[in-house]
This record gives C-alpha cells, structure tokens and sequence, in this order.
C-alpha cells in the first residue's frame, strides 16, 4: 500500500527535485493545498493521480526515483509539510518556466522559485497566514 507521504514524496522528486528547498516545499503546499479544496480529490495520492494534473504521473515512465539523494530530500521535505512546515504562499497551481499555458492567464501569479511559477486563482491568498517569506514575483 503507498501512503500518502510516499505519494507526496513522488511527486516533489519528479516534479521539482532540481529546484531550491522553498521551490520543492511550494510544490508540497500546492498539492495540500488541492486536497484542502473542494475541488479536488480529497486524498494526497487521489491528487497527485488525477488525470493531467502532473506531467510524471500518467506518462508511460516509470515513477521510481533513481537518485536516492534527490529522493532522501523529496522525502524530508513531504514529511516537513505533512507535520505543517509550510512557505504559506497559497499555491494551487504551477507550470515551469520552460512553458506558458493559457490557463496562467485566468490565475494570480504568487511568485518564481527556481524554474518553477506558482499561482492561485484569487487575488489574496487563501491562507491568513500568507507570505512568511518573501517569493519574487513574476514580470509575466
């Protein structure tokens, strides 16, 4: 049986695992994030295996890290967010930098860590506790 900190930890090794710490945390808090939100899945794994949602799952690859280290620190990371260590930026969407979907534009830009832009689809942030650290903000 996978858990949800294994499904959490997948997700950060093959979505995020050559960006900085905060850009891999930002991952975890937007996949919370989801399953904090009524619509989506309310499950960590039902999340990270909904269909179009995250380029790894679904693409005939396997989802087996082979960089144990890179894992070892996917894996701290998810465990940091599930025990409530969080950036509480409010991400509930991303994309790398690499492309530029049309649905950004429907989105607030929160901000860019490493290669990585993150949104959420209100002005403020959802949480009250937004922006402990600051997260440079894109030029669009």
């Amino acid at each position: 049986m996978i858990t949800s900190l294994t499904c959490l930890a997948v997700a950060v090794y093959f979505e995020a695992r050559g960006e900085p710490i905060d850009g891999q945390m930002l991952v975890t808090e937007t996949i919370i994030n989801r399953v904090d939100d009524e619509r989506w899945p309310d499950t960590i794994c039902e999340v990270v295996q909904q269909p179009h949602q995250f380029s790894f799952y679904g693409d005939g690859l396997p989802d087996t890290p082979r960089d144990e280290d890179a894992y070892a620190t996917a894996l701290e990371v998810a465990a940091e967010a599930m025990a409530g260590d969080h950036l509480w930026a409010g991400p509930l969407y991303y994309h790398t930098t690499d492309v530029q979907p049309v649905w950004r534009h429907e989105l607030e830009p929160i901000g860019i860590v490493g290669n990585h832009i993150f949104y959420t689809d209100t002005n403020d942030c959802r949480l009250p506790t937004c922006s402990m650290r600051p997260v440079m903000r894109p030029e669009n």
